[in-house]
C-alpha cells in the first residue's frame, strides 16, 4: 500500500475500534514524534502476519470445547472400531504437534485425558469388578505412553513439567484411574555391564515382599516416574551431540560406571532398559531424530556388552544349571509386551533411519488407515565400519523376542505380549533379507541357542516362561534357505511348552499329570489356547519343509509327540501332513505319510476314553490315511483295534469303510489279498460283537453275510448275548434283519427270545415295542400252526394290555395260519377264537379287560366317563368272540353296577349304552 492508503487504513481501523485502541494509538503517535524513542531506534516494524519469532513459543489456536466434545462422543461409541481409530488419530495428532514443538500438544492431551477419566464406564467396570474392553485398554496404554513422552520432554520449562506432574499426581489418586496390568517392575534392574545369573531364594522372597508392600501402579505411574529423570548428564549430552563421541574426547569418568565398550563405542548405563528406550521414543516424538538414533546406538552397544557378560557367566555355571534343570532368571520383567514397548521403540527408531522414501507411513503402529510395504536400505553407523542401522534393528528385535521372560499376570497383559510379538515380527517381515542381514540372523540364532537361561531358546528353561513359537517360526522360515541345519535346531528347541509339562519325583505314583497344573497354573494362563495353536503352526511349518528328508521328519515327529498335548491340534497336524504327502500331481512321500498315520494313531489312543464330537471324523480320516499308506497299515489298525477304537467305531466305521468298493479299488488288490482283507474285517466285526453285542451284533451279521462260517458265528454270538441280557429292542432289530435276509425260522427264534424279555403293562397302549410284537405275531402266523401255538404262551405271559391282546387275536382269526409267503400250506380255514391255540389268548384278553376296567374305575373322573364307555365297547367285541360271550359280558356289567353303584352318573351311561 502507498502512503495515502496506509493513512486511510490506520484511520478506519482506529475509527472502527476507537474505544479499544485509541489510547494505544495516541501513545504510539507520541513515541514516533519523539526522536530518541525506542521505536525510532529500530529499523522497520513488526509484521503480525509473519508468525512467531524464533524465540517465541510455537502456539496455534486450539478449539478446546470441540476437542472435549469430540473425545466424549467417541468414548461413548467405544464399542465401534471407527471410534477407536479416530481416537488413535487424535493421539497421532498430539505426536505430530510434539514433533513440530507446538505447545498445544500437551494442552490437547490434557483435554483428552480429562474426558477419558470422565468416561462413565470406568466407574461401572470398577463397581462390577470387570476388566475394561481390549480396545479401551489399548487407548489407555497409548495415553500413558504419550504422557511419558511429554513429561520427559528435553526442552520443556521446569514450571511446565511441575504443573504436568501435579495434574498426573491428582489423576493418579482417582479411584477410577485404570491400573497398569502385568506386574511389571517400576524400579527394574538397570543396564549393567555384568549380570548375576539368578538370585537366591532369600533375595527372591525379599523382592516379592517389597513388591507386595508397594503401592498400586496406575497407567500414569510411568509418567510420574519420568518426572524424576533429567537430560543434564554430561555423558548423555555428549552421546546426543556427536556421532563421533569416543574415549579420546573425554576421560572414562564416573569411576565404577564404564562409559565405553572395549571397541570404544559409547554406552548408556545406570537406568532400566525400558526407561532408556523411553528416552529414545521421547526424542523422536519431540523432533530430535538424529539424537534419538545416537542414543539408540549407545543402548544397543550396552545390550551387546551385557549379553557377552551373560554368556560368559552362563558358561562358568553351565554344568550346575544343566544338572539343576531349571532357572529363576526370568523373574526379571520381559521387554516384549512391556507398557513402554522398549524393543518396539528401539526398532522403529533404527528402521526409520533406513527408509528409502521420504514420505513413509506413520512410524507408530496402527496409526494409518492403510499399510503398505516399506523399502529399507543399509545406512552405515558412524564410527562403526561395516555396521548398519538396519542390521542393528534386526539384532535388537531378535534380542527382545528371544529373551527368556515370565508370562505377565492378567488377561490383557498376556494378550499384549502376543500382540506386541506380532507387531515386531510384522516390522521384520517388511525387511527384505540380503547377505548381510542373513549373517546377522545366523549369528543371533546361534547366540539364542547358546544363551542358556537368558534366552528363550536356551537349554535351561523357566517353567512359566513365554514360549518362543511365533519368533521361531519367523526364524525358521528366514533361515531355511540359507542354513537348514540351524533352522531346524532352533525350531525344534522352541517347540517346548514347559507349563504343560509336569515332573513327578522318583518313586511317587503318577496321578493325573494335569491335576497340579490345573489347580495352580492354568487360571493365570489365559492365552494357553493361542500359544498351543502357535506351537502347532510351527510344527506344521517344519513338517511341510522337511518333506523328502527322513532325518528331519523323524526329528520333528519326536518333538511333536513330546511337546504337543492337544488331540485336536495333533489331528490337524496329521491331516496337514497327509495332505502334503499326497499331492495330486506327484507320487506320495511315504515317510511323511507314515508320520501322518503315526500322529493319527496317537490321537486315537488319546481320545479313546474321552469322546469328542469330532471322533467319528477322526476315525474315518485314519482309515483313509491307512489306505493311502497300504494294505498292511489298514490291516494293522484292524488287528489292533482294541487300543484305538470303541467296538462301535471299529464295527461300523473301520471294518465297513476298510472294505468298501472304493477302498478296494484304491488298494488295487488281487483276489487272495482281497480275501485276506475281508477275513481281517470279519474277524474284527466278530470281536466287536462279542465285546458289545447290543451295538455291534447287527453290523457284524451284515459284514459276515457272504461267509457262511462267519455268519453262523455272528448268529451264535447274538443267541449267547440274549441269554446274557441283550435287550428285546436289539433282538427284534436282528430278528427283522434275519427275516429280510430270508431266514424266517431264525427270525422267529430271536423274536421268541425278545418276547421272553418283554413286559407290557395293562395301561401301556403306546409301548415302543408294540409294532415289534405285532410283527412277531404276524411272522409266527405266517410260519404255521405249530409256531403260532408256541408263541401264544409267550404273548400271554409278556403282554397284559387288553387292546393289544384283542388286536393280536383279531389278526390271527382273519386268515389261516401258514398261508403267508414264508409258510407251508397246511391249513385251509382260519382258526377259531374259541378253539386251541387261540382260546387261551381269548381268555387272557377277557381277563385283561376285566382287570383293566376295575383298575380304571378306581381313580376315574367324570371327564373320562366317555373314554371308559368306548373302552367297554371294545371289550364287548372281544367278549363276543367266545360262545358264551353275551352271558360273560352281561355278568361283567352286572358286577360293575353292583361294585360301583356309588358312581351313579357313570352307571347311568353304562345302562344307556349296554342295557
Amino acid at each position: 500500500m502507498n502512503r495515502d492508503q496506509l493513512q486511510k487504513f490506520v484511520q478506519y481501523l482506529i475509527s472502527a475500534h476507537h474505544t479499544e485502541v485509541l489510547p494505544t494509538a495516541q501513545r504510539l503517535a507520541d513515541e514516533i514524534l519523539l526522536l530518541g524513542s525506542e521505536i525510532n531506534l529500530v529499523h522497520g516494524a513488526p509484521d503480525p502476519t509473519a508468525g512467531a519469532g524464533i524465540e517465541d513459543a510455537n502456539c496455534w489456536h486450539l478449539d478446546e470445547e470441540q476437542i472435549q466434545e469430540q473425545v466424549k462422543q467417541l468414548l461413548s461409541n467405544g464399542g465401534y472400531y471407527g471410534a477407536s481409530q479416530q481416537l488413535r488419530s487424535m493421539f497421532c495428532k498430539v505426536r505430530e504437534m510434539l514433533r513440530m514443538r507446538d505447545s498445544n500438544g500437551a494442552r490437547m492431551l490434557i483435554l483428552m485425558t480429562e474426558q477419558f477419566l470422565q468416561d462413565p464406564r470406568l466407574a461401572l467396570w470398577r463397581q462390577q469388578g470387570a476388566g475394561m474392553t481390549d480396545k479401551c485398554r489399548q487407548l489407555w496404554d497409548e495415553l500413558g505412553a504419550l504422557w511419558v513422552c511429554i513429561v520427559l520432554s528435553p526442552h520443556c520449562k521446569p514450571e511446565e513439567r511441575t504443573s504436568w506432574l501435579q495434574m498426573l499426581s491428582k489423576w493418579d489418586k482417582l479411584d477410577v484411574c485404570p491400573l497398569e496390568e502385568g506386574n511389571y517392575s517400576f524400579d527394574g534392574p538397570s543396564l549393567q555391564p555384568t549380570v548375576a545369573l539368578s538370585p537366591g531364594p532369600e533375595e527372591e522372597e525379599e523382592e516379592e515382599e517389597v513388591e507386595a508392600a508397594g503401592s498400586r501402579h496406575t497407567v500414569f505411574g510411568r509418567a510420574l516416574q519420568a518426572g524424576s529423570l533429567h537430560w543434564s548428564d554430561a555423558h548423555l549430552q555428549r552421546i546426543l551431540a556427536s556421532d563421533s563421541y569416543g574415549p579420546s574426547l573425554t576421560s572414562n569418568g564416573d569411576g565404577d560406571k564404564p562409559t565405553f565398550d572395549p571397541q570404544g563405542r559409547p554406552l548408556w548405563l545406570g537406568e532400566p532398559f525400558p526407561t532408556a528406550c523411553a528416552r529414545v521414543d521421547t526424542l523422536r516424538a519431540h523432533g530430535y531424530p538424529r539424537q534419538a538414533l545416537r542414543l539408540a546406538g549407545a543402548i544397543v552397544n550396552t545390550l551387546r556388552l551385557q549379553r557377552r557378560h551373560q554368556l560368559e557367566t552362563y558358561k562358568q555355571q553351565k554344568k550346575e544349571l544343566l544338572q539343576k534343570g531349571s532357572t529363576c532368571i526370568t523373574n526379571m520383567e520381559g521387554w516384549v509386551g512391556h507398557p513402554l514397548d522398549p524393543i518396539g521403540c528401539l526398532c522403529r527408531a533404527l528402521l526409520e533411519a533406513c527408509h528409502l522414501e521420504e514420505e513413509t507411513l506413520a512410524i507408530y503402529p496402527d496409526s494409518g488407515p492403510e499399510k503398505r510395504k516399506v523399502a529399507y536400505q543399509h545406512v552405515l553407523v558412524p564410527g562403526s565400519p561395516g555396521e548398519s542401522y538396519l542390521a542393528m534393528a534386526l539384532e535388537v528385535a531378535l534380542l527382545g523376542l528371544g529373551q527368556q521372560r515370565a508370562l505377565p499376570e492378567g488377561l490383557y497383559a498376556q494378550d499384549k505380549v502376543v500382540r506386541n510379538e506380532e507387531q515386531l515380527l510384522a516390522l521384520l517381515e517388511e525387511v527384505e533379507l540380503d547377505e548381510r542381514l542373513v549373517q546377522v540372523l545366523r549369528k543371533q540364532a546361534g547366540q539364542l541357542l547358546e544363551g542358556g537361561p537368558f534366552s528363550g531358546f536356551g537349554e535351561v528353561l523357566f517353567r512359566e516362561s513365554v514360549p518362543m513359537h511365533t519368533c521361531a517360526r519367523y526364524l525358521f522360515t528366514a533361515l531355511l534357505p540359507y542354513d537348514p541345519d540351524l533352522a531346524y535346531r532352533l525350531a525344534l528347541r522352541a517347540m517346548r511348552l514347559p507349563i504343560l509339562e509336569t515332573a513327578f519325583p522318583a518313586g511317587e505314583p503318577h496321578g493325573n499329570p494335569l491335576d497340579s497344573i490345573v489347580s495352580n497354573r492354568f487360571p493365570r494362563w489365559f492365552i494357553l489356547g493361542h500359544l498351543e495353536t502357535r506351537q502347532c503352526e510351527l510344527a506344521s511349518a517344519m513338517l511341510t519343509a522337511a518333506k523328502g528328508d527322513p532325518k528331519w521328519l523323524h526329528a520333528v515327529l519326536g518333538s511333536i509327540q513330546q511337546n504337543i498335548h492337544s488331540p485336536a491340534l495333533l489331528f490337524k497336524l496329521a491331516q496337514d501332513a497327509c495332505k502334503t504327502a499326497t499331492p495330486a500331481s506327484a507320487p506320495p512321500d511315504t515317510t511323511l505319510l507314515g508320520i501322518a498315520l503315526e500322529l493319527g494313531l496317537q490321537v486315537m489312543q488319546m481320545t479313546l476314553n474321552t469322546m469328542t464330537w469330532r471322533r467319528r471324523e477322526m476315525v474315518r480320516w485314519l482309515v483313509s490315511c491307512a489306505t493311502e499308506v497300504g494294505l498292511q497299515a489298514l490291516m494293522n489298525i484292524m488287528q489292533n483295534w482294541y487300543s484305538l477304537f470303541t467296538p462301535v467305531e471299529a464295527a461300523t466305521i473301520v471294518a465297513v469303510t476298510g472294505t468298501t468298493h472304493a477302498t478296494l479299488l484304491r488298494l488295487q488288490l488281487d483276489a487272495p489279498r482281497r480275501e485276506e482283507l475281508w477275513a481281517c474285517a470279519r474277524t474284527l466285526a466278530l470281536q466287536c460283537a462279542m465285546k458289545d453285542p447290543q451295538n455291534c451284533a447287527l453290523p457284524a451279521l451284515t459284514l459276515c453275510e457272504k461267509n457262511h462260517a462267519a455268519f453262523e458265528a455272528a448268529y451264535q454270538i447274538v443267541l449267547d448275548a440274549a441269554a446274557g441280557g441283550l435287550g428285546h429292542a436289539h433282538l427284534f432289530t436282528v430278528a427283522r434283519y434275519m427275516e429280510h435276509r430270508g431266514l424266517p425260522l431264525r427270525a422267529y427264534k430271536l423274536a421268541t427270545l425278545a418276547l421272553a424279555q418283554l413286559s407290557i403293562a395293562f395301561n401301556q397302549d403306546s409301548h415302543p415295542a408294540v409294532n415289534d410284537v405285532l410283527w412277531a405275531c404276524s411272522l409266527s402266523h405266517s410260519l404255521g400252526r405249530h409256531e403260532l401255538s408256541a408263541i401264544v404262551p409267550l404273548i400271554i405271559r409278556s403282554i397284559h394290555c387288553a387292546p393289544m391282546l384283542s388286536d393280536i387275536l383279531r389278526r390271527w382269526t382273519l386268515s389261516a395260519p401258514g398261508l403267508g409267503p414264508l409258510g407251508a400250506r397246511r391249513a385251509a380255514k382260519p382258526l377259531g377264537a374259541d378253539r386251541a391255540p387261540l382260546c387261551q389268548l381269548l381268555d387272557a384278553a377277557v381277563a385283561a379287560y376285566i382287570t383293566t376296567s376295575h383298575s380304571r374305575l378306581t381313580h376315574i373322573s367324570p371327564r373320562h366317563y366317555g373314554d371308559f364307555i368306548e373302552f367297554l365297547g371294545k371289550a364287548r367285541e372281544t367278549f363276543l368272540l367266545a360262545p358264551d360271550g353275551h352271558l360273560q359280558f352281561a355278568q361283567f356289567l352286572e358286577n360293575l353296577k353292583q361294585t360301583y353303584k356309588g358312581k351313579k352318573k357313570l352307571m347311568l351311561l353304562v345302562r344307556e349304552r349296554f342295557g
